[in-house]
């Protein structure tokens, strides 16, 4: 892959490095960057590794913690930002842009190699990912190396590919769970019913070995969760990978909300996922059944065997969540390193005419439009769900004897992290309690906007407005004197004290 500086070399790392706008400028906007970022920030801060915790005194169930190592991890080494917690993801994609590459030239050659790492690479919801605070870059890294480590054996290659297949299979395991090995086991299976006779180099695998390789990485830190927080297993192996896909309005969700979706959906994200690829790809497809040359394509897919490898490896996320109600895009990134195979494998061949134009233009349109967005967003043409302005402007002014500050109602996750977890979360009567009580001079009260008047009250004179945004007002509210502060006596003894 670098033996070689070609032009497609530069743009694919201009693509990739182009991310680093986004990554370094653009703040955490709730809900899902925010949340992981904040259990990362728990764990670089608590030293705690094996519990990841949703907020203090609260386990996070959701999703086992490879992700959440490498996100605190990069806080160790390069601080707390949005560029450190999102840089582990960064570098993962860089690893399936390479596995994705050695599967394609190996079966493709390198024309079809060089377009598939441009294709995966620009591909909308690959070229967010790589600079996104999430758990599914891991996953994939994970799936991929499987998959890829299993072509390369059954083509021969029995050296350390061989190993690789059960790394990936811990990763995956260690990043979503049993989910990974579902993902790795369908499109081996469909493969293996259709070509029996070609099974025969997958007993180079070293199964037990192997096997025991995996459970040693990955089992060791699911015996040490559900022994410190017991009921971990029961909801992450039953909630997590049953009720939430076969309970479209999954109510023992503990972190959030179940998205119900139409079944099928996932199809049509696997739309949006891939763009603009996914749809060039159809349209080329079209093309073809309208010249007649659709029996030609599927004549030569089923005969091939490569073909129909990288094509059941690219539609088993759509297969195994086609009847689930509760998905989301992000579901088909698995997927995309092999379809971007397939479709690089007509993209290379358009050589002349318009469709050379569009495909050097595609090339360019997610990361011009997503760098644009994020631009738009920092400008504060577009009002950004996140809290890290009015955190900001708090942490300004704040002084001594002030108190923290104050979400009347849920508090977004951007609070919470850009508040290193100091932002207090009460209800409405909780806060007209603590204006009556002594101890602070001034508080600090953010509230929604369509619930102002009715927080504030008759107080509403006394309050300071300081900041908005999008959902919230940032206000401050001296309170009167306590009996300390308005006792001489008092007053001289604290000022001898201090």
């Amino acid at each position: 892959m670098l033996k070689r500086f070609e032009p497609w070399f530069w743009v694919l790392a201009a693509v990739l490095f182009s991310r680093f706008i986004g990554m370094t400028l653009f703040p955490f906007v709730d809900t899902t960057e925010p949340r992981y970022a904040e259990i990362a920030r728990l764990m670089a801060e608590t030293g705690d590794w094996i519990t990841p915790w949703f907020e203090p005194g609260v386990p996070f169930w959701g999703k086992p913690p490879l992700s959440f190592w490498a996100q605190a991890a990069s806080i160790k080494i390069f601080g707390l930002s949005e560029f450190s917690l999102r840089l582990p993801a960064w570098f993962a994609t860089i690893g399936i842009v390479w596995l994705t590459w050695c599967l394609a030239n190996h079966a493709r050659g390198a024309a079809v190699a060089r377009w598939s790492t441009l294709v995966l690479s620009t591909m909308v919801l690959t070229y967010i990912s790589a600079g996104a605070v999430m758990t599914d870059t891991f996953l994939v890294f994970g799936t991929t190396l499987s998959l890829v480590s299993v072509w390369f054996v059954l083509s021969g290659r029995s050296d350390y590919w061989r190993w690789w297949f059960f790394m990936g299979l811990a990763i995956g395991l260690l990043s979503k769970g049993p989910l990974a090995v579902v993902l790795t086991v369908i499109p081996l299976v469909l493969w293996a019913a259709i070509f029996r006779q070609r099974l025969q180099p997958l007993k180079k695998l070293p199964w037990l070995l192997g096997s025991l390789l995996t459970l040693a990485i990955a089992v060791p830190w699911y015996v040490l969760a559900e022994l410190k927080t017991p009921g971990f297993l029961n909801y992450f192996i039953i909630g997590e990978h049953f009720s939430r896909f076969l309970d479209p309005g999954w109510a023992g969700d503990l972190y959030g909300s179940a998205h119900d979706r139409p079944k099928g959906m996932i199809w049509i994200f696997w739309l949006w996922a891939s763009f603009p690829w996914g749809i060039i790809g159809l349209v080329g497809f079209g093309l073809a059944a309208a010249r007649g040359k659709t029996k030609d394509i599927f004549t030569g897919a089923v005969q091939d065997a490569s073909t129909l490898y990288l094509l059941f490896c690219a539609i088993t996320p759509m297969l195994f969540f086609t009847l689930a109600g509760n998905t989301l895009w992000t579901y088909i990134l698995p997927s995309l390193p092999f379809s971007a195979i397939l479709i690089a494998g007509w993209v290379s061949k358009l050589d002349l005419g318009a469709w050379s134009r569009v495909r050097s233009g595609a090339v360019l349109l997610a990361p011009v439009l997503i760098t644009l967005f994020v631009f738009i967003g920092v400008s504060g043409v577009k009002p950004l769900k996140t809290e890290k302005q009015l955190i900001g402007r708090y942490e300004s002014i704040q002084q001594a004897g002030d108190g923290p500050i104050f979400y009347i109602g849920e508090m977004p996750f951007s609070a919470r992290f850009y508040s290193l977890g100091d932002a207090v979360e009460i209800t409405s009567t909780e806060f007209d309690s603590l204006l009556e009580a002594d101890g602070y001079a001034r508080v600090f009260a953010v509230i929604p906007n369509h619930a102002v008047d009715e927080v504030l009250g008759p107080r509403a004179t006394d309050a300071q407005k300081l900041g908005e945004n999008e959902r919230y007002q940032l206000f401050s509210i001296d309170l009167p004197p306590t009996d300390s502060q308005n006792d001489p006596v008092d007053s001289e003894l604290n000022s001898k004290n201090d």
